[in-house]
C-alpha cells in the first residue's frame, strides 16, 4: 500500500493544469493589454486626423472667387467655428470617437500675424466643443519670413482595463495638435 502511494507522488499527471493556471492569467492579461494599447492608438491617430482635418477647414476660405477686403482680416471670408467643430466631428464619429468626452486644451500660446492681412483681435479662443481655434497665428516663429496659418488643438481622455498591473484604471489624456498654412 505504501508502496503504492510513493508511486503515485511521483507522476505528473496534474502539473499540466498548474503550470495552465500560472500562464493563462499572464497570457490573458498581455493579450489585454494589446488590444487597449491598440485602442489607445487608434483614438490618438483618430483625433489627430480630426485635428487635421478642422485646422484644413479653418485655413481654406469658403469663397474662393471672393476678395477679401484690402488690408485687413475678413472673417466672412473663412469657416467659422461651427464648421470647424463639424469637420472634427465628422472624423471622430466616423471611428466611433466620441466627440463629446474633448477637453480643452491650454491655449499654445502662438504670436498673431502681422504680414497683411493682420490677424482679428482675439484671434485664439476655444469654441463651444472645447476646441481651441488659432485663426492668424505664426506657425514658424524661427524662420523668416514668418507664414501665417491656423492651429486646431484638444485633448482627449482614455482610461486602460488592464487587471492585475499598475496600469488599470489609469487615465491619460491624448492631444491633437495640427497646424495648416492660411490661403489666401
Amino acid at each position: 500500500m505504501i508502496g503504492r502511494r510513493l508511486r503515485a507522488l511521483g507522476r505528473s499527471d496534474g502539473a499540466e493544469i498548474a503550470e495552465a493556471a500560472l500562464v493563462l492569467p499572464l497570457v490573458f492579461t498581455f493579450l489585454l493589454g494589446i488590444v487597449w494599447f491598440g485602442r489607445a492608438f487608434n483614438i490618438y491617430s483618430t483625433i489627430t486626423q480630426a485635428a487635421q482635418l478642422g485646422a484644413r477647414a479653418a485655413a481654406r476660405p469658403t469663397c474662393a472667387t471672393c476678395a477679401a477686403p484690402t488690408g485687413s482680416w475678413s472673417s466672412s471670408n473663412f469657416p467659422g467655428n461651427a464648421a470647424v467643430e463639424s469637420a472634427v466631428f465628422s472624423v471622430m464619429n466616423a471611428s466611433s470617437v466620441d466627440p463629446g468626452q474633448i477637453i480643452a486644451a491650454p491655449n499654445p500660446g502662438l504670436s498673431q500675424c502681422t504680414l497683411p492681412p493682420p490677424a482679428p483681435p482675439g484671434a485664439c479662443a476655444p469654441t463651444g466643443s472645447n476646441i481651441m481655434v488659432c485663426r492668424a497665428v505664426v506657425l514658424n516663429p524661427t524662420s523668416s519670413p514668418p507664414v501665417c496659418g491656423t492651429v486646431v488643438t484638444f485633448q482627449y481622455p482614455f482610461q486602460f482595463y488592464l487587471p492585475f498591473t499598475s496600469l488599470n484604471l489609469q487615465q491619460i489624456t491624448l492631444t491633437a495638435y495640427a497646424q495648416s498654412v492660411m490661403e489666401n
